[in-house]
């Protein structure tokens, strides 16, 4: 044995669990571990955003994920581990959302291959599984990149076979997989240049950590429900929660500005607020704090009442979440109503649309169904399947019109019987310029081979607001920027709207195309929109400039220039 072998620290189990075998049960109370630890840590993985964009998004929908890989196996009295596993690994697929989700899914499917119909969990099960489950993942991603949840799965695999020179006990082979997979996360940056440019570790890594780690503290007799107390920047905290699953006693989202008396605590700051609500986080920048938690209704003045105690605040925000969830519920039934009627065996498509605005033109060019979402609301496997499951045809084209829900799209076109093809439309003018090439009673084959083509036909501007301060591929952006994303990638930051859209038209051989239209966010004034429509009219006099009530949240403008 090795002086590296034995220079390997065993963990600290409970004496209960030192002989216990892992057989379904158990296995299914490490799981809701693992949930418990990732979603108290979420808004941590949330902030771990590389671009200032609003879609730091990634806890969340690995929470929503491993939710409905739980909620799959919650009921269950099985005791086979075989059996849990694999339930597990379904209820992953169908709530996988985001890119994270989808990878999240393939780590549980692997694992669950793996382990087949044993009954119980073993330290050589166990790092077989984890082998498997690396695989499964890297073989699910068209280009794996290294420095990302994929790295963490790899590193934490191959901890698992070097543990097994000194143990078999599968627990303690999980306390080695942790603090490995610890150590890959902090190294991500080393691997990845956009993460050590933005100065975070992979948010996706950092999430499969918490599960496993929630598993581990579950075994050590550590708390679940208390996070690790850090302060962030103020320029990564997220605060835009209402899209995400609002739990019971999640009413409302208070958010306070302070600044803290001389002797400020911020650990008895934190374990006051966790008698409160949930969902807490606390970020800071010169001087000033800001704290974020959810709350009941009844105690929905409570944290502001607390902190006026200890400190003097500044700006308090109070958002009904419960409210807003219904106003999203009543805009989905407007955007069915709108949909074209579709003929049985006609070539039926479904996109995904951020907004009702851009809803409603996607129902004008055809669309068979339509699911909400875009950044920050990532739909799930689920809801995609879902939205095509009951149409009267058995032809599908999904259009997801976002990076980051690509391969959710792809994930369901895997689980039904159903002719599906996905469109890799990653903008929402990529998405329309697709519909525009559809046609419902032409050769399946030959309309997906149009509508992909037509991606190219388009290029998109995305306008918004920067939520922290960073500086990627050359372009430094201060938080609170108005920023341009031109086909994705950051290329520029301004002092307002109006800079902001002149100068990506300027980046842009405008010679090239005819026609410009703008879709503008729910939180743009009229007149604001009628301005720099004005501005881009006096600009680019030979051009049709079309502007549409998008009222996607988060983005000013969406800009589609053909």
């Amino acid at each position: 044995m090795s002086a590296e072998t034995n220079a390997l620290k065993m963990p600290e189990v409970l004496e209960k669990y030192q002989k216990l075998p892992i057989d379904g049960f158990v296995f299914k109370e490490l799981a809701c571990a693992g949930l418990t630890w990732l979603r108290t840590n979420q808004q941590i993985v949330n902030a771990l955003n590389v671009f200032p964009v609003p879609d730091g998004d990634t806890g969340t929908n690995m929470v929503l994920t491993m939710q409905a890989a739980y909620d799959e196996i919650e009921q269950s009295a099985d005791r086979k581990l075989g059996k849990i596993t694999q339930d597990l690994a379904h209820g992953a697929l169908m709530g996988a959302r985001g890119n994270s989700g989808v990878i999240l899914s393939q780590i549980w499917r692997g694992f669950a291959r793996a382990l087949g119909d044993k009954p119980v969990l073993d330290g050589p099960a166990f790092a077989h599984a984890l082998a498997e489950a690396r695989d499964t993942a890297y073989k699910g991603v068209v280009r794996p990149v290294e420095g990302t949840i994929l790295t963490v799965a790899k590193d934490m695999a191959a901890a698992a076979q070097k543990a097994l020179l000194i143990t078999s006990d599968p627990f303690q082979i999980l306390g080695l997989v942790v603090d490995e997979g610890n150590a890959s996360v902090e190294r991500t940056p080393e691997l990845l240049a956009v993460l050590k440019d933005a100065g975070v570790v992979d948010s996706g890594g950092k999430g499969l950590f918490y599960i496993l780690e929630g598993m581990l503290r579950y075994v050590q007799g550590l708390p679940l429900d208390t996070a690790l107390i850090t302060v962030q920047p103020l320029a990564s905290m997220q605060m835009d929660n209402a899209m995400e699953a609002i739990e019971p006693g999640q009413d409302f989202e208070v958010v306070i500005d302070f600044s803290p008396e001389k002797h400020f605590d911020l650990h008895a700051y934190y374990s006051q607020l966790e008698a409160m609500g949930t969902s807490i986080q606390v970020g800071e920048g010169d001087g000033i704090y800001r704290m974020h938690i959810h709350v009941p209704t009844e105690k929905r003045y409570e944290p502001i009442d607390y902190t006026m105690s200890i400190a003097t605040i500044t700006k308090v925000q109070i958002e009904n979440l419960l409210a807003q969830m219904e106003g999203l519920g009543e805009g989905r039934k407007e955007q069915k109503l709108k949909l074209a009627p579709l003929e049985p065996g006609q070539i039926a498509v479904v996109t995904v649309a951020p907004g009702n605005g851009i809803a409603n033109v996607f129902a004008s060019l055809g669309a068979a169904a339509i699911v909400a979402g875009g950044q920050t609301m990532n739909p799930s496997t689920q809801e995609i399947v879902a939205a095509f499951e009951n149409l009267p045809t058995d032809k599908i084209i999904i259009l997801p019109n976002n990076k980051n829900i690509v391969m959710a799209a792809k994930a369901a076109a895997e689980v039904t019987v159903k002719q599906v093809a996905v469109i890799p439309s990653r903008t929402v003018p990529q998405g329309l310029s697709a519909m525009l090439r559809l046609i419902p009673d032409g050769d399946f084959e030959e309309v997906v081979a149009e509508m992909e083509s037509a991606l190219d036909d388009v290029e998109t501007g995305e306008v918004t607001t920067a939520t922290r301060s960073v500086e990627i591929d050359g372009v430094a952006v201060e938080q609170g920027q108005i920023i341009v994303l031109h086909n994705g990638k950051l290329i520029l930051s301004a002092s307002n709207l109006e800079d902001a859209c002149l100068h990506f038209f300027q980046a842009i051989d405008m010679d090239e195309y005819e026609l410009i239209t703008l879709f503008s966010g729910e939180d743009v004034p009229k007149s604001e929109i009628n301005h720099i429509t004005d501005v881009i009219r006096s600009a680019y006099p030979d051009h049709e400039i079309e502007v549409q009530e998008g009222g996607q949240p988060h983005y000013h403008f969406i800009i589609s220039v053909e």
